[in-house]
């Protein structure tokens, strides 16, 4: 099953995709774009990637948490545009324990934005856009700062 999708992710079919009956807790976590950033109003935002690259690290991420952690995951990821409310990414983690499900789902999320080749634009409501990159202080990259 891909992990980028262009279409509304459905939370209730990741759920169903680590249901079953050795699991006793559920954690999720959907990321919803909101409507601000560092203090600037946004309209709208965009996700590109290189689907590939980021197919296979999606992957490798699940694989990787699948193994560290007694769970089954599922992970899936927009691309293109999105406005305000609408869900960019969602994660289903089952495991036998919650404290399991709650370690492996925050660990994807960290991992997903240090790894997979995804970048993310914002537009603002003052016409202005920037790239994000999550690893920066202050998110916005360098050189792109936007005027305030």
């Amino acid at each position: 099953m891909p992990y980028l999708t262009q279409t509304v992710i459905s939370l209730d079919a990741l759920v169903a995709q680590v249901t079953h009956a050795q699991v006793g807790g559920i954690a999720t976590f959907l990321g919803v774009v909101r409507d601000h950033h560092e203090g600037r109003s946004v309209r709208r935002l965009e996700y590109s990637a290189y689907p590939a690259m980021a197919e296979a690290e999606c992957g490798r991420l699940v694989s990787e948490a699948e193994s560290r952690w007694p769970c089954r995951v599922a992970l899936a990821h927009r691309v293109g545009p999105l406005e305000i409310g609408e869900t960019a990414v969602a994660i289903a983690v089952g495991s036998a324990h919650r404290a399991e499900a709650f370690e492996a789902c925050r660990w994807i999320l960290e991992e997903l934005k240090h790894r997979v080749p995804i970048w993310k634009r914002e537009y603002y409501v003052d016409g202005s856009e920037a790239w994000v990159d999550p690893t920066a202080p202050s998110g916005i990259q360098s050189g792109q700062s936007a005027p305030r």
